[in-house]
């Protein structure tokens, strides 16, 4: 059983599930409406009300997550967080809250997660499909076939925000509407000519305001009911001849999302009408559900973060079998030193496999290059403190050590960078590397045993041996090495 958090810009939102016979049932979902983005200043900092807010929200959702047995969560924060200057803060404090990690996630791993879900609940391998998610703070659009995302692009207009900007005071008149229309407009005019042309013949909708305007549609019978730009033109006119959010006389309109409903209103009559879509239609799956079946994908063959891997191997034309070769001496030397957990094995394979990704930009200082793309990439899949933990171990392969300065307490995390620049500087000795030929011991001390006929056969093994001796010194730990 594992949970999906997801800390949006107008609600925060949890779902608990299990996978069953090929699905993942969703056992329990809460929502705890704060309207986050609203305490965003212009100058994008969270107001200390917004913040607090935020917190009372995830108590309730800890509530909720301590009353089940759940074997992992992932919490994963959206474009209100992504903006937010002082966001750091408010992070600090809800990790505490929560319990649990929270990850800022880009625009294009947020929509890489909605499809994910979508196209799980769908299981129709050759279906071309565009998928919608409207969100407080931002929209994305993912166009796709099966389970394979051709374009994912994350838009910074949202529910929230158009709510505030053009609907003061929950007044709504034509003037407003088409304000607000031109506005979204300008947000997407430039991926228009894609987004028809992509070949699509089914588009849905994953986002909750898209949910509730269907349900609005058809619960009061506006037109067939069917979600079309026509009916959204008569749900707009029947907004407007309401005058104010208020006086809003629609089944199915709560009064804590009428807002969110009004400022999606304003998008979706964008996106149907100038994308062309005929029909729209909303499904039950979206970013919580990516979540969680990117957690039982992980735990199985299917990891996605593979694939980011190679295809940060293709992109910056890494010779593989030097990279393959690395990363098999880095893990084998690692589980040498009997590790205390297992999270870093997979995290330093793929680094190690990524050393040297930086030489694309310039063999001089290659590791700096690669410890940057590696943090600031789109690496699907991962999460940002695992794109920072690969970046540190990347940065670490080689030279002084005390520019790691914060991962340098951890006792696996010294192992892990122990064991890539020892198979970094075999690698560079051109070393016939068996990892029976050499005992890797890590207490207090570093002590390392290794042939004496080395020494002979590779000239410039000593000379690295002893550099990384001092290096080593310098952060106060001793290396010895030892030759039988």
């Amino acid at each position: 059983m594992f949970a999906a958090i997801d800390l949006g810009s107008n609600s925060f939102r949890l779902h608990i599930g299990e996978y069953v016979n090929g699905v993942i049932c969703v056992v329990k979902s809460a929502r705890e409406p704060n309207r986050l983005a609203a305490g965003l200043d212009k100058n994008n900092v969270l107001s200390e009300e917004a913040m607090a807010r935020g917190l009372e929200a995830l108590k309730k959702l800890r509530a909720i997550l301590d009353a089940y047995p759940l074997s992992d969560v992932r919490a994963v924060a959206t474009n209100t967080l992504r903006i937010a200057s002082n966001a750091p803060v408010f992070l600090q404090n809800a990790e505490k809250v929560l319990g649990y990690p929270i990850e800022v996630i880009s625009g294009e791993e947020e929509g890489r997660l909605i499809y994910l879900g979508v196209a799980n609940v769908l299981a129709r391998p050759e279906e071309r499909r565009l998928v919608i998610d409207i969100g407080g703070g931002s929209t994305e659009l993912i166009c796709g076939k099966g389970q394979e995302i051709e374009r994912v692009e994350s838009f910074s207009v949202g529910t929230v925000r158009q709510s505030l900007a053009f609907f003061h005071d929950g007044i709504i008149d034509g003037a407003s509407f088409e304000a607000a229309i031109l506005s979204a407009r300008s947000q997407f005019e430039d991926a228009v000519d894609y987004y028809r042309s992509c070949g699509w013949t089914e588009v849905y909708g994953s986002s909750g305001t898209i949910r509730a305007i269907a349900e609005i549609l058809a619960v009061n019978r506006i037109g067939d009911g069917r979600f079309t730009l026509e009916n959204l033109e008569r749900l707009r006119e029947k907004m407007i001849g309401a005058g104010h959010l208020n006086q809003l006389k629609l089944d199915g309109i709560k009064a804590e999302r009428a807002s969110s409903i009004l400022g999606g209103l304003t998008i979706l009559v964008v996106l149907l009408k100038d994308f062309g879509i005929g029909v729209l239609k909303p499904i039950e799956a979206g970013l919580r559900m990516g979540i969680m079946w990117d957690i039982y994908l992980m735990a199985t063959e299917k990891d996605r973060r593979e694939e980011a891997i190679r295809e940060m191997l293709k992109r910056y034309q890494v010779d593989e079998q030097r990279a393959i070769r690395v990363a098999n001496y880095a893990l084998a030397i690692y589980k040498q030193m009997n590790p205390e957990a297992d999270k870093f094995l997979k995290l330093l394979y793929w680094s190690a496999l990524l050393h040297e990704i930086g030489i694309f930009i310039s063999p001089t200082n290659y590791h700096k290059h690669g410890a940057y793309l590696i943090e600031n990439a789109d690496m699907a899949g991962f999460t940002a403190r695992e794109q920072r933990q690969m970046s540190r171990f990347v940065l670490g392969q080689k030279g002084n050590l005390r520019k790691l300065n914060g991962i340098m307490t951890v006792p696996d995390a010294i192992k892990a960078v122990l064991a890539l620049r020892l198979a970094v500087m075999f690698q560079h000795s051109k070393v016939n590397f068996k990892p029976e030929k050499i005992k890797v011991r890590v207490k207090n001390r570093i002590e390392m045993t290794m042939p004496k006929e080395w020494l002979n056969l590779y000239p410039t093994l000593l000379y690295w041996l002893e550099r990384e001796c001092d290096w080593w010194e310098e952060v106060g730990i001793a290396l010895t090495v030892r030759t039988v």
